[in-house]
């Protein structure tokens, strides 16, 4: 019986925590490229040559903004180059990418970070 009442209790809080991110406009508008093209594996292109979309966002140099953003999103790769988004000195460039499961509900919570100013589509060459 307690071990019943134990699990009903888990379940409860669980049910209670929400991963569903709403940003709102003004944190979208941070987030500089269309997400509607984007299918659910976080792909865009055409059916035969779908590829995930990069992504760049400057940071302040400080080691618990850099915690932060690796903690949310697995797939940033957090470098001092200034990045074709044009980090600051003073800032960290965070390169990451779609192609991973909540790609959407990740750019929305960093989008929700003051510090980060704008999220814009990178091109490599």
């Amino acid at each position: 019986m307690k071990y019943f009442l134990l699990c009903i209790g888990g379940l409860a809080v669980l049910s209670c925590r929400s991963t569903n991110v709403q940003p709102t406009p003004e944190q979208l508008q941070k987030i500089r490229f269309d997400l509607s093209q984007l299918d659910e594996a976080g792909l865009i292109g055409p059916k035969d040559g779908k590829v995930a979309l990069d992504y760049e966002f400057c940071i302040p140099r400080q080691e618990q903004y850099r915690k932060e953003v690796e903690g949310i999103d697995p797939s940033l790769k957090v470098q001092t180059a200034r990045g074709r988004i044009g980090c600051g000195s003073d800032q960290y460039l965070c390169l990451g990418n779609t192609h991973q499961e909540n790609f959407r509900e990740i750019l929305y919570r960093l989008a929700k970070l003051d510090y980060v100013e704008k999220i814009e589509r990178a091109f490599f060459e």
